[in-house]
């Protein structure tokens, strides 16, 4: 359900928005010269088109999923797409403490916070993609290889490789006895975070990472065959051919291949060029070259798992409307190369760098500190609506889909980059196979619709928000019920102005 408006005159904010919004309706008579002309069958044979954006999302360390406000932004993310697993690192840390020394110095395995943490994801419908991170210290080669997070985890290899499969096993061992084989059948196990980087503290990085990945992927299969086990987990999509030829020529278990991509990587951290490659394009082209990497190799049939992405980031552009058409842009890239990306992060709640400093610090998550929700949470929210297959069309921003009940759903976008200078574009759609006179219900997120921004600013941006003021934030921003129009003998006219996501439904197609 949709919150319910507070009254105008005593919220002078929504006044002002509602009288900007008034004046940047859709144009349904821009003129035809000026318009982007959209063609569209609404008859035309689709490819399936599963919600590959909306499976999982990141979010920081494990321990943070045993607080009230993590909980409170999952439910609300899950509400609005659905999303069925969450990834975070430190599941084996010394703060969840799996494996430490109790008060009288003895090595003990305690699993008290793992059932908090994962008991809290399941009471809520998710499950976890069980990042396997990080190192005990009570079994690390070196104790002090701590990793520049708030939370200090440690990067080091194990003493042996022997006793980090020990650790894996008895993990494994303890989810089952608690939750299923069933159960725990359907969840994956990642074996570490970013080795290519400083997260992993093994000599000759590359080498002592497989050896932790076979350890690990042995492991697990040992305790049950049908658990599910995948690496390389790398930054900038690395390692994967070398990864590919180390476990098929010594035999180890391998279900997926995972690895990370952001828009804001550089070109010779993906490529190995420094040739000029939009922003927007480099993610889904590192993930077209890793697609290639797995068709070419003897394990071409390994699902594709990007377990982190985002868009690019300067200039606090995750708290922005950029968001919205930079993802749906994605979304249309990436269709057909991964089987499932795991967008980064769900919330602000979140301490790689410390104690959350206040909203609209340009955090990765959808929610900002408090739980207000950014227009990225409203644009998911719009995506989500998309249809499960999808209509061919060479339009750089348009997805064009239809639902299972053969409606029309349309996301249409505006994509200006930060610190870009952009102006309104309108599109026009011709669309055939469905009533000339249809209606189309409009939805939409820019800078006066699903975005809180200026909301917080009339507030005097407070550091530490209320619980009234996160709530009159959300009540203020929702989307309202969606605009009905009617097609104009199978035309649409819409004006877009720089970073607008649009999502139009269209009713029936004509018998």
């Amino acid at each position: 359900m949709r919150p319910c408006k507070l009254g105008l005159a005593h919220r002078p904010w929504r006044a002002a928005l509602a009288a900007v919004a008034l004046s940047v309706l859709p144009s349904f008579a821009a003129r035809a010269f000026a318009a982007q002309v959209v063609r569209i069958d609404a008859t035309a044979p689709g490819t399936r088109f599963p919600h590959f954006w909306e499976e999982t999302f990141g979010s920081g360390h494990a321990a943070l999923a045993m607080r009230a406000d993590y909980l409170r932004d999952l439910r609300a993310v899950k509400r609005i797409t659905g999303f069925r697993y969450v990834r975070f690192h430190g599941i084996l840390d010394d703060g969840v403490g799996v494996y430490t020394r109790n008060f009288r110095g003895n090595l003990v395995y305690n699993f008290s916070n793992v059932d908090t943490i994962y008991d809290g994801l399941l009471k809520n419908g998710v499950r976890p993609f069980v990042e396997l991170s990080f190192m005990p210290r009570a079994i690390a080669a070196n104790p002090d290889a701590r990793y520049d997070f708030w939370y200090r985890p440690n990067v080091s290899p194990p003493q042996t490789f022997s006793k980090w499969a020990a650790v894996i096993r008895v993990f494994a061992r303890h989810l089952i006895a608690r939750y299923g084989i069933a159960e725990v059948s359907t969840w994956y196990f990642e074996v570490w975070n970013e080795p290519n980087e400083n997260l992993w503290g093994g000599p000759w990085r590359q080498k002592t990472y497989f050896h932790l990945y076979d350890s690990a992927a042995r492991a697990l299969k040992a305790v049950s065959p049908r658990l599910k086990v995948g690496g390389p987990a790398t930054a900038h999509a690395a390692w994967i051919r070398a990864f590919l030829r180390h476990v098929a020529s010594k035999h180890v278990p391998i279900d997926f291949i995972s690895t990370h991509a952001y828009a804001d990587d550089t070109t010779q951290s993906l490529f190995g060029h420094r040739r000029p490659v939009p922003y927007d394009d480099r993610l889904c082209l590192a993930v077209k070259q890793v697609r290639s990497e797995i068709d070419h190799s003897r394990l071409p049939n390994l699902p594709l798992y990007l377990t982190e992405w985002s868009v690019m980031g300067r200039d606090n552009a995750r708290d922005t409307t950029y968001v919205g058409p930079a993802v749906a842009n994605t979304i249309r890239e990436c269709d057909g190369s991964v089987q499932m990306m795991s967008f980064w992060t769900f919330s602000d709640v979140f301490e790689e760098g410390g104690p959350n400093p206040g909203p609209f610090t340009g955090g990765f998550g959808l929610r900002a500190y408090g739980g207000i929700n950014k227009p990225s949470f409203y644009a998911f929210e719009l995506l989500h609506q998309l249809g499960h297959e999808r209509l061919a069309n060479p339009a750089s921003d348009v997805i064009v889909t239809r639902t299972h009940d053969g409606s029309l759903a349309i996301a249409l976008w505006n994509l200006v980059d930060p610190g870009v200078k952009g102006k309104s574009k309108t599109l026009r759609l011709k669309i055939s196979g469905v009533l000339p006179d249809a209606p189309v219900a409009i939805e939409r997120v820019d800078d006066d619709h699903g975005n809180a921004l200026p909301v917080y600013r009339f507030m005097g941006s407070p550091r530490y928000p209320t619980l009234k003021q996160v709530a009159q934030m959300n009540v203020a921003t929702a989307l309202p019920p969606p605009k009905v129009v009617r097609l104009r003998g199978g035309d649409l006219s819409v004006t877009l102005r720089p970073d607008a996501l649009f999502l139009l439904r269209i009713g029936r197609n004509a018998s």
